[in-house]
């Protein structure tokens, strides 16, 4: 994991939820510094005495998901953010992450695998949903390697993977909206057994569909993210 973030002196680096420190050192050792953010107040004194003589470690104990990033850095694209990140907060993380998506250079997450399937997911596929396309929309996402139980003690019931977020320079696409880009997303996914016409009735008509050039008779996980903006955006305008 080290390796494949391949940290270097001089940038901000940030992990989230260190834990015990498996990650932290190697990082700490290469980089020379780091901030870390863990919320649990009995692992920060183990954190800051194994990180003695290695280098400059930062420690917020606080909540990641209400933790505002822009207190570290105001510079666009400098943030490299790392974690190894519970079930639990790795979807409501991601997002608020995504919120400060212009300070961030790169994002290194080892998630259970089945999260990361769905973050790279391309259209036409059962895993293609909500998180793909929203992640997406920001971020070029790639699945670097799978992390079997057997890394973590105690093991896990579950496979992991470890991915690689990297927020666009420049966006290829953008909603006129970004809040109804999001509202229509969940809609069409909410119900995607249903076609996009049944599912998004009461947001898209007929000539929402043939202004924005989207089959209103497909299903949603066949529509790539440039359709979805497309339409959000052919919406907004007729209305």
């Amino acid at each position: 994991m080290a390796d494949a973030i391949a940290p270097r002196v001089e940038e901000i680096l940030v992990e989230i939820g260190p834990g015990k420190g498996a990650l932290t050192i190697p990082l700490l050792k290469r980089s020379g510094s780091l901030t870390v953010i863990e919320l649990d107040r009995d692992l920060i004194d183990p954190l800051r005495k194994m990180a003695s003589g290695k280098g400059s470690l930062e420690i917020y104990n606080q909540d990641v998901l209400s933790f505002d990033f822009a207190t570290l850095t105001d510079q666009p694209a400098s943030l490299r953010v790392i974690g190894n990140l519970p079930y639990n907060i790795s979807t409501p993380l991601i997002f608020h992450l995504l919120k400060q998506n212009h300070l961030i250079q790169d994002m290194h997450f080892l998630l259970q695998k089945e999260v990361v399937d769905r973050l790279a997911a391309k259209p036409g596929g059962g895993q293609y949903g909500r998180l793909s396309v929203m992640v997406q929309y920001f971020c070029q996402v790639e699945k670097l390697f799978n992390v079997g139980p057997g890394a973590f003690t105690p093991p896990p019931k579950v496979d992991s993977a470890f991915a690689r977020l990297i927020p666009y320079a420049n966006q290829p696409w953008k909603a006129a909206n970004h809040a109804h880009f999001a509202k229509l997303v969940k809609q069409a996914f909410s119900q995607r057994r249903k076609t996009l016409r049944k599912s998004l009735k009461t947001l898209a008509g007929d000539d929402d569909f043939i202004q924005s050039g989207v089959d209103s008779s497909l299903r949603p996980e066949r529509l790539a993210i440039t359709d979805f903006v497309n339409l959000s955006n052919s919406i907004i305008e007729n209305h």
